[in-house]
């Protein structure tokens, strides 16, 4: 088996405003988990699918129908714990390590994830960031404008040689990391970024959900333009 995707759906619904997980909220027609998992059932490039979430009876009802899905495992109190408890269920050789409320992903940015990581050892999908950047002072005054050439929003899949991520993950077992990257790049891991889409959005908040529902409707060709131009 050459790819197992680790999907971490285990959060809360805190800032979306509601009391249960949000990748159960409806998304176009189904839900936020149910749409992200349906991207990598249909990519030719994913050999398993693992899925972290702490419902296992309404996950096992959602995902019936996605035939690469493995497992679902329960999370933990933090995303990291979460995403070492998928990994225990991963038997790719590579594994793509993926916000489950990303529901937006494409395909071709997952097989071009994958084949960099292949070629490089590790790899991320992101995106340049468009905004102009300041550093702040002690007082949050502005000390200066930081070069954004070289600066991106890191997002995912964030791909690994499974083994090797799995070791990390054991490694700093008390330590806090805001992502996988920072956590290889800590072990001095040099990982490849891969162009990816600013539609790539992580559905946090009602906004977020408003947009991803308007970019899965162009998608489709079902935008409706109701302003009549």
């Amino acid at each position: 088996m050459k790819a197992t995707a680790v999907i971490v759906a285990a959060g809360r619904g805190t800032r979306m405003g509601v009391n249960f997980n949000k990748v159960f909220l409806p998304l176009f027609g189904r839900t936020i988990l149910e749409t992200t998992v349906s991207v990598f059932d249909d990519c030719n490039v994913i050999d398993e699918i693992v899925v972290v979430n702490n419902d296992a009876e309404e996950c096992a009802r959602l995902l019936k129908p996605f035939k690469k899905v493995s497992a679902v495992v329960c999370g933990g109190n933090s995303r990291q714990e979460s995403v070492r408890s998928g990994l225990s269920a991963a038997h790719g050789e590579f594994v793509l390590i993926h916000d489950g409320a990303r529901a937006l992903i494409t395909k071709p940015e997952i097989e071009n994830v994958l084949t960099s990581a292949e070629k490089y050892g590790a790899a991320t999908v992101g995106v340049k960031c468009k905004d102009t950047l300041k550093r702040a002072d002690s007082d949050g005054f502005i000390a200066e404008t930081v070069d954004r050439e070289f600066i991106y929003n890191i997002q995912t899949p964030q791909v690994f040689r499974t083994e090797e991520i799995k070791k990390m993950h054991e490694a700093v077992e008390n330590e806090v990391f805001t992502d996988d990257c920072a956590l290889a790049e800590q072990f001095g891991s040099r990982i490849k970024i891969v162009d990816g889409s600013y539609d790539n959005i992580k559905i946090t908040t009602p906004d977020d959900l408003i947009l991803a529902e308007k970019i899965l409707r162009i998608r489709s060709g079902k935008n409706e333009n109701r302003s009549g131009i």
